[in-house]
């Protein structure tokens, strides 16, 4: 597949580790190009704001990782929307992984080493990507933990990791959201993923006349190829190479 030249009635929705970002060996010890938060920050000004991160990621993190660039993004597959305006909405409001399923994953996990929890505000994630010798083992051990049938909860495959997040979020449903609210309304959605959670944001662009970008058809696979699609995009719009930092007023 050949991804599409970007223009003007564009909305992009980019997943971030394994589609904007290398996948590192822990989530802490991924790597942000420093040029990326300065091209987001470009084609937001040049799309009105219609460029969104929709991760798996906690929001805080998001906004860590791409400072200065702050824009429309969804958090935890989702669970965590903020709109253009800076409007926040959490669904299910108040719902997180209960306290006593977090400790005892902690402390199965203690005899493992190489796998790891990663603790987030409503879900958390247990990773193998050290230990996937691992793998059946932590499935088995999770699926221990949270019933089939949970009514909030459910397991989401992951890269080299296993997920407890929430049932009535995706990131279909984030995209469908932010697509009913400007800049995003009205625009050909674009969504750029590389795992099974991105899968529900894709269909939903295809559904609202867009197109979903699975990383490892439309890049090889390759971050850095998205991120060259990405300023071959900037550089269309704009007629000018790449900025090294963020023009003034772009990143809030």
């Amino acid at each position: 597949m050949t991804p599409p030249d970007l223009d003007r009635k564009s909305a992009l929705f980019l997943d971030l580790d394994g589609t904007l970002l290398e996948i590192a060996a822990t989530p802490e010890l991924v790597v942000v190009p420093p040029v990326l938060p300065s091209l987001l920050a470009h084609l937001h000004h040049q799309l009105d704001g219609a460029v969104a991160i929709v991760s798996g990621r906690p929001l805080g993190q998001i906004d860590q990782l791409l400072t200065p660039f702050r824009a429309s993004a969804a958090g935890e597959h989702g669970v965590t929307v903020r709109f253009a305006d800076g409007t926040l909405e959490e669904m299910p409001i108040g719902v997180a992984v209960p306290d006593d399923w977090r400790a005892g994953l902690g402390r199965a996990v203690e005899r493992w080493p190489g796998v790891r929890i990663e603790p987030k505000p409503h879900g958390l994630a247990v990773h193998y990507r050290l230990a996937p010798e691992r793998e059946a083992e932590v499935w088995e051990l999770v699926r221990s933990v949270v019933p089939a049938d949970h009514p909030w909860f459910r397991l989401l495959p992951a890269r080299e990791a296993v997920e407890i997040g929430m049932r009535a979020a995706s990131k279909g449903d984030a995209v469908e959201r932010l697509m009913a609210h400007a800049p995003f309304h009205g625009r050909k959605p674009i969504f750029v993923g590389d795992d099974f959670t991105d899968e529900a944001g894709m269909s939903m662009a295809r559904r609202f006349g867009g197109m979903g970008l699975r990383v490892a058809e439309a890049f090889g696979g390759d971050p850095a190829q998205v991120r060259a699609w990405l300023t071959h995009g900037m550089e269309r719009m704009d007629g000018r190479p790449a900025p090294q930092s963020a023009p003034a007023g772009l990143a809030p």
